[in-house]
């Protein structure tokens, strides 16, 4: 796998987080909120791990 390829990757799993912040605002969640929660947690443990891996590259 290229670096392009793996940019375009963390992009689409940024994209995807974002998705999961608004589904976390809606106020008819219920028990689902525990299971999003985690997904963005581990989003974020992912994105950690990248930039920790490529400084050079810019999370954005």
């Amino acid at each position: 796998m290229n670096s392009e390829t793996l940019r375009e990757r963390i992009d689409l799993i940024q994209g995807k987080r974002e998705a999961l912040v608004r589904l976390l605002e809606q106020p008819d969640l219920g028990t689902l909120r525990i299971d999003v929660n985690q997904a963005i947690e581990e989003i974020d443990d992912l994105l950690d791990e990248f930039q920790q891996t490529f400084p050079e590259a810019r999370l954005g």
